[in-house]
């Protein structure tokens, strides 16, 4: 019996060892599964930067209270604490290999659809996103999107390939110092917090946030195709109208939601067991849509300031003095009693009252000038001529202006003694009627440089001198 009991007990000890094996066996295949799956992913890294990761949260920290001093921030401790806990179940799944930034969400008191990000994990987002959302998952997916910008460090290699070529090349072959960081910033013509929300990003830098964005989605356990159906609800809301913020502010790369649905099929497909919703981003979004609308004549557009949108009445005639604009390779001159605005590279010169609201939580300009820069599609030798970049640009404006015609033929100038090209063309006007545009353009690099300005139709000979004068002094290069 004793030589029994010993041949049972051994019985069970090796059914264990056999179990511990099999279970072996099956994490190793997990992993290996988990390696395939992310192998399949599309690899992504951040590009060309003279700035350091550790530089990337010190000017996050320095720049973040410039923002929250001129945005009108929510200051509500509830919904900062949401924001940071679905944040940061989102930036624990961001690429290895990639910097361990101190991320933090806030919320922006404003009813536009947007959001955007500092150096170094500084994330803000629109109440105006939560309140569009249609469940957490697609809250979370423009939060990824956003986390997804920092990590890749968009805004700082922005500022390094503004700046790198006006710098010594004794800098160029590792991280910037103290001074060289100053030196950088003012040639990127960055001088505070607003500044580096100007900066504009390119398609691919927004086609990359996307694609990381859907990784991180599905590495979190959301449904990653909420980011497309996000982009998808605000297309539908674009159609006939003013874009809505967050295209005004992040270019629409070509074929968005198709690139988004391609990383899912990559990724293998919506997880199983995906999140979608959760109670508390419902309760969150009871209490926001319970508090008080944000306050008047305040807007987390960094574009709109003080005097305008809301407020009814004529602007005042440009003034026949003029003040100067300088910053980077850009100068011009302008009518005194105007303001300048600048969002993401492009720059808005207009008088008070001269920007509204389009009531969409949007802001339209009815009296002024927009200079930015656009990036056409080349053809498959890379090359395109002047003529049909600025042919892309009209269908561009267009598609959100359905309304908008040319009314000139197309005629040869000088832009800063460069080849230009002049378009007159007239659309609906946001307080009402007609409105007539003069568009120029020229060759700069890869993109063409454009200066658009605007005045109801009816007024326009108003204002002619003032945009004459102001095309007339635009001095720029491009490298």
């Amino acid at each position: 019996m004793r030589n029994q009991r010993a041949r049972l007990r051994r019985g069970p000890q090796r059914g264990a060892e056999r179990g511990r094996l099999v279970g072996s066996v099956l994490l190793a295949l997990v992993l290996c599964l988990a390696v395939a799956a992310r192998a399949d992913r599309t690899p992504l890294k951040p590009g060309f930067n003279l700035f350091s990761p550790a530089q990337d949260v010190e000017l996050g920290k320095k720049f973040s209270h410039d923002v929250e001093h001129q945005l009108p921030m929510l200051n509500d401790a509830r919904v900062d604490d949401y924001l940071n806990q679905l944040g940061h179940r989102l930036d624990a799944h961001v690429p290895p290999g990639t910097p361990n930034y101190p991320f933090q969400y806030r919320c922006v008191n404003d009813l536009a659809i947007n959001a955007f990000a500092l150096p170094g994990g500084f994330v803000y987002i629109n109440r105006g996103v939560i309140e569009a959302a249609d469940n957490e998952a697609q809250l979370a997916g423009v939060m990824a999107h956003e986390t997804s910008h920092v990590v890749l460090r968009h805004s700082t290699n922005q500022v390094s390939k503004q700046s790198a070529w006006q710098l010594p090349l004794s800098l160029l072959g590792g991280a910037l110092g103290n001074n060289s960081i100053v030196s950088a910033l003012a040639q990127a013509g960055i001088q505070n917090g607003m500044g580096l929300l100007f900066l504009k990003m390119s398609r691919t830098d927004e086609s990359q946030a996307d694609i990381m964005g859907t990784q991180i989605l599905y590495d979190s356990g959301y449904d990653p195709r909420a980011m497309a159906q996000f982009f998808e609800k605000l297309q539908g809301e674009t159609k006939g109208n003013q874009p809505v913020q967050f295209f005004s502010d992040h270019p629409n790369p070509d074929h968005r939601i198709d690139r988004v649905d391609q990383e899912i099929e990559k990724l293998g497909g919506p997880p199983a067991g995906y999140k979608t919703d959760s109670n508390e981003f419902e309760l969150i979004k009871r209490y926001l849509r319970s508090l008080p609308p944000p306050p008047k004549g305040k807007s987390g557009n960094p574009r709109n300031g003080a005097g305008q949108g809301g407020e009814h009445g004529r602007p005042d005639l440009p003034s026949r003095g003029l003040q100067t604009y300088q910053r980077g390779p850009l100068s011009l001159q302008y009518p005194s009693n105007w303001r300048s605005y600048e969002q993401n590279g492009e720059l808005t010169l207009a008088p008070d009252r001269g920007i509204v609201d389009d009531n969409r939580g949007n802001s339209a300009l009815a009296y002024g000038a927009i200079l930015n820069l656009f990036e056409p599609q080349k053809n498959s030798s890379g090359s395109i001529s002047l003529e049909a970049a600025t042919d892309q640009l009209v269908s561009s404006v267009a598609k959100s202006n359905p309304h908008m015609n040319v009314v000139r033929p197309r005629a040869r100038m000088r832009l800063d003694g460069k080849p230009a090209l002049s378009t007159y063309l007239e659309n609906d006007s946001p307080i009402g009627g007609r409105e007539s545009d003069w568009l120029v353009t020229a060759s700069c690099s890869d993109s063409i440089f454009y200066v658009l300005v605007v005045a109801p139709k009816g007024e326009y000979d108003s204002y002619e001198h003032a945009f004459q004068a102001l095309i007339s002094s635009v001095r720029y290069s491009c490298q």
